[in-house]
């Protein structure tokens, strides 16, 4: 049993660099050290990580749909979780989760109808990409100057 959950787990190795990324910016905000975390989540999409998804399910065969958030300003996002450890620390109910690409997550995000982008470890460790950020981190935009 085991053996199957270090296979499971595999994509997420290497996230820890995104968790000390963004207790740096947490730390001290700067375009710099926003630039810092843009570049560590960029390097583990390139290596194909992946993160933690929570999903809804939905009524009879429909699709399932990634749970989103909404912050106190009307904005919805999708939350995402680097590690297991991250995804339990807050929300208070069950949620069922699947291992999603990270690249192909920030794609969807990107087509996504109502949602202002993807947030990260909403409970703790959090950092809100927001469209352009998406957009930075995919290589199609312009970084700051």
């Amino acid at each position: 049993m085991k053996e199957k959950l270090k296979i499971k787990e595999e994509g997420l190795i290497g996230n820890e660099k995104i968790e000390k990324a963004i207790a740096a910016l947490q730390q001290e905000s700067t375009q710099e050290l926003l630039a810092h975390a843009l570049t560590v989540v960029r390097r583990r999409m390139r290596e194909n990580g992946q993160v933690i998804v929570a999903v809804e399910p939905q009524a009879g065969d429909g699709p399932l749909q990634i749970q989103a958030i909404q912050t106190s300003d009307g904005k919805k996002w999708w939350m995402v979780f680097t590690s297991f450890e991250e995804e339990v620390k807050g929300s208070g109910s069950v949620m069922s989760t699947f291992l999603a690409d990270m690249g192909q997550l920030f794609h969807e995000a990107g087509k996504a109808e109502g949602i202002n982008g993807v947030i990260f470890n909403p409970w703790n460790r959090t950092l809100m990409l927001d469209q352009q950020l998406i957009r930075i981190i995919l290589g199609e935009h312009a970084g700051p100057q």
